[in-house]
């Protein structure tokens, strides 16, 4: 099995893939469960005044995990030339400002990827808040288990803004890089948990 694999080069000490392909892996799976829901609201009479807009986030999500994928991909892209670029000579003063020029742009490039899959999962949040409300009562629960793999790649991305933007030497640009990542974890947080907490009470209900 593919995901076995991969799995397997995980937990190994390959230094890819890692936090941020498994982030957006996450987001993927979170994505899976939102599709899955929305596949069973589908075709349901007691649903059918919602259908087309089911319909048509249901073509999203589709868009939507193929980016997922992709940024898993482009995660272990953007490592590569960076991790190349820590093992540069630094021994004479030009070799040391070669160095950090390669570095800046290599930091700053591994940091738009993680701050991408943050936005993904945004987006993907926005459509679980309607799949709660009007998706299929019988996986609701499955909303609520995609929402925490979305707000996990959310904030486990996050944290590979900050190990890159930490590094650069122009701490303006590193700044303003934090301050979207920062955004997008309030906003992430503040939605996953508000959507959580209303699958729970309706879980919960007698």
């Amino acid at each position: 099995m593919e995901f076995i694999a991969y799995l397997e080069k995980l937990s190994s000490k390959a230094p890819v893939p890692g936090g941020g392909g498994a982030s957006a892996i996450g987001g993927a799976i979170g994505n899976g469960l939102g599709q899955m829901v929305a596949n069973l609201t589908i075709g349901k009479k007691k649903y059918a005044q919602w259908e087309p807009e089911i319909i048509r986030l249901l073509d999203r999500m589709g868009e939507l995990q193929a980016r997922f994928m992709e940024l898993a991909e482009e995660d272990e892209r953007v490592f590569a030339p960076l991790a190349e670029a820590y093992r540069l000579p630094s021994g004479t003063e030009e070799e040391k400002v070669y160095k950090e020029q390669v570095m800046e742009g290599c930091l700053h490039g591994a940091s738009l990827v993680p701050l991408e899959v943050m936005a993904t999962g945004m987006e993907m949040l926005e459509i679980l808040e309607v799949l709660e409300q009007k998706g299929s009562v019988m996986a609701v629960s499955d909303v609520g288990v995609a929402v925490q793999f979305i707000r996990t790649a959310i904030t486990g991305a996050a944290m590979n803004v900050f190990i890159n933007t930490k590094s650069m030497a122009d701490r303006e640009r590193a700044e303003e890089l934090n301050r979207r990542a920062e955004e997008l974890i309030w906003k992430g947080t503040e939605t996953a948990d508000g959507i959580y907490s209303r699958v729970m009470e309706r879980l919960k209900e007698r």
